[in-house]
């Protein structure tokens, strides 16, 4: 893999990481300077998105830069049965920088090895989003002041969940304590565990979504029940309600609690909650501008 590459959260040290934030500060206090002149950035989306692709091209935008690329791959060649290998080895010969959503776990890394030119993942399947997972921590950071030894409550699709694995190994140098509320069916996944008893990072994993969980929270990070990512739709349709945080549930929550969450919500977070000074997720999606800018700048070698 090409250095330059993001293609998840690992290939950053924690120190990289901490840089990569106050990166994001800079971007934040002045998000228009123009770095990106005279460089061309494509958006490959293989998969449908909304935030991330608009926060991404507002993030070259703003830095100065070209945008090329697509968001429906119906319009591609890939319809016509080209290989994912030959789409990236001819997009990197018009660009300085490939950015790319696609539906399959283990997409990015191969994308990176094949291709002359970084190669940003803006998630993989069900496998990893690490750009999500700066913003993420960059929420966290702006929210909490710190990141080391915070509890962080993940609740919902924990199998499917991209973002949430992202943070979970992101979250492993900063001395957490997780827990896990999701139904039996969309559990974490045994590697992420396994991941987490290797560094002695503590976690319980619960099936109720209770106050007393939410109430030992710093950090309520929500997440929607995936219909793309099942394959048998009974299955979806058991599991799509199984959790709905409503406002009265955090009336005994801690005062530094936020919530977030990677978005679109469906009806895991009722509307009675975008009042509650905790709700922090449509902030957190303004962060993304910020926090990408810095990836953006780091992949390039760009200094600011």
């Amino acid at each position: 893999m090409r250095k330059e590459s993001l293609v998840s959260i690992t290939d950053y040290s924690k120190e990289e990481i901490l840089d990569l934030l106050e990166q994001a500060r800079k971007f934040e206090e002045n998000p228009n300077r123009k770095v990106l002149e005279g460089k061309v950035i494509a958006t490959l989306f293989f998969e449908p998105s909304t935030r991330t692709r608009l926060s991404f091209e507002t993030a070259v935008n703003r830095l100065g830069g070209r945008i090329i690329g697509f968001s429906d791959a119906s319009t591609t060649s890939s319809t016509k049965g080209e290989t994912l290998k030959d789409t990236i080895m001819m997009v990197s010969n018009y660009v300085d920088l490939i950015i790319m959503r696609h539906y399959l776990d283990g997409a990015a890394r191969y994308a990176s090895e094949v291709s002359s030119i970084p190669i940003i993942n803006a998630g993989d399947g069900a496998n990893q989003h690490p750009s999500q997972t700066m913003l993420d921590l960059y929420s966290i950071y702006k929210t909490q002041g710190a990141l080391e030894n915070l509890n962080i409550t993940m609740v919902g699709d924990l199998k499917y969940g991209r973002t949430v694995h992202s943070l979970l190994m992101a979250m492993s140098h900063f001395k957490p304590t997780f827990h896990f509320v999701a139904p039996e069916e969309l559990k974490m996944p045994e590697e992420y565990k396994i991941y987490c008893d290797k560094l002695g990072i503590p976690y319980q994993e619960h099936q109720d979504f209770t106050e007393e969980v939410i109430n030992q929270a710093d950090i309520l990070y929500m997440t929607r029940v995936q219909r793309e990512r099942f394959t048998d739709l009974m299955e979806y349709e058991k599991v799509k309600n199984v959790y709905t945080l409503h406002n009265q549930m955090l009336e005994n929550s801690k005062p530094n609690l936020r919530i977030l969450h990677p978005l679109p919500r469906v009806n895991e977070i009722a509307y009675d909650v975008d009042d509650n000074p905790k709700a922090y997720y449509f902030e957190q999606a303004k962060n993304g501008l910020y926090a990408r800018q810095a990836i953006i700048c780091k992949v390039l070698g760009i200094e600011i």
